[in-house]
């Protein structure tokens, strides 16, 4: 038996990974569309690159494995990866499972939140993407956790723009 989640959008229509603010104060989200449902989630940076690792770990994995499949959508069409609005998370990221349904070509992404309001089971979500539209989240959320602040070059440490006091140069 298939387990039940709390959103199930599988397959997506669209999926996206972008954050709103000002570096340093930037909320991150996770976004798929499934024809009229649209469901948001806020998700830590740390996550969005460590997803972004998982998918092109993926891709270049399934370049070695299925050569065929792979040069099938190496090119990736502009589209527009900003957020919908309304932008109304229903909860925040605590873990992402990747998959692969062979069978299909369809990567499947688990997001699990955390659990809320006094409920023993955390809501979940299964986003079935196509391998072109994982290849353009993980192109798109590259830039947006690019997009932050500076990196200091002595403590490699975030600089704000106001200044930054660097522990190296004390």
């Amino acid at each position: 038996m298939e387990p039940e989640f709390t959103y199930d959008l599988d397959p997506v229509t669209r999926i996206t990974a972008d954050a709103i603010g000002e570096p340093g104060q930037r909320v991150f989200y996770i976004q798929a569309r499934r024809n009229q449902e649209l469901v948001s989630m806020i998700i830590e940076k740390e996550q969005v690159k460590a997803l972004v690792e998982v998918i092109d770990q993926f891709l270049e994995g399934l370049s070695e494995t299925e050569p065929l499949l792979a040069t099938s959508d190496t090119l990736v069409p502009l589209i527009n990866m900003t957020l919908e609005e309304p932008l109304e998370p229903i909860f925040r990221v605590s873990e992402i499972q990747f998959g692969y349904d062979k069978e299909r070509d369809i990567v499947v992404l688990l997001i699990h939140g955390f659990p809320q309001d006094d409920s023993d089971e955390p809501p979940t979500a299964k986003f079935g993407v196509t391998r072109q539209q994982i290849q353009a989240l993980s192109q798109h959320a590259t830039r947006v956790v690019a997009s932050g602040r500076k990196v200091c070059g002595n403590c490699l440490q975030p600089m704000d723009t106001g200044g930054h006091f660097c522990p190296r140069m004390n």
